[in-house]
């Protein structure tokens, strides 16, 4: 699958799985930029067979519904929807 990274500082491995044309999702990459984090997102709608299944299996584990945005961070916590005071928790900012 092919990922994009955004690079910052250094607060764990996070990941967005969101959609390209989802203002909650692209709203979320935003806060990540502007809390100035290392991280990887995928627009999963953007992927194609086996990179899409992969996705979405992915984001089942952590958000049952599939919906976005689903962030993970450290492969221990999944934030579902746009929750920005839940986030910077979670990245410590």
């Amino acid at each position: 699958m092919n990922k994009t990274r955004v690079e910052g500082e250094n607060k764990g491995d996070i990941m967005l799985y969101g959609l390209s044309t989802c203002g909650w999702c692209l709203k979320t990459k935003q806060l990540l930029d502007e809390l100035g984090v290392a991280y990887d997102y995928v627009f999963v709608d953007q992927l194609t067979g086996t990179d899409r299944g992969k996705a979405v299996e992915e984001v089942s584990e952590w958000n049952p519904s599939v919906s976005f945005p689903t962030v993970v961070i450290n492969r221990s916590t999944g934030i579902v929807g746009y929750k920005e005071a839940e986030i910077r928790k979670a990245v410590g900012k």
